[in-house]
């Protein structure tokens, strides 16, 4: 089972700033899919919360030069 979790990035000024992470966060177990937007500097990401926490994922983003904040899940 896999659910989707929202990460708010700054420091991002490129799309290349988005491939960047996209892959970063696609090579880690658990990670199904990773989708980031520099237009809204958001990026969402679907994982095995039985595999890796959206601890893990943020601070893999920032491992990546950037910084990462967990959303809020909407009501």
């Amino acid at each position: 089972m896999t659910v989707e979790h929202t990460f708010t990035v700054s420091g991002m000024h490129c799309a290349s700033c988005g491939l960047l992470i996209d892959d970063a966060l696609e090579d880690l177990a658990g990670v199904e899919h990773a989708q980031t937007s520099l237009r809204t500097g958001v990026t969402t990401v679907r994982l095995d919360p039985a595999v890796i926490t959206p601890a893990e994922v943020a601070e893999t983003i920032r491992s990546t030069g950037y910084g990462a904040a967990l959303q809020a899940p909407e009501d």
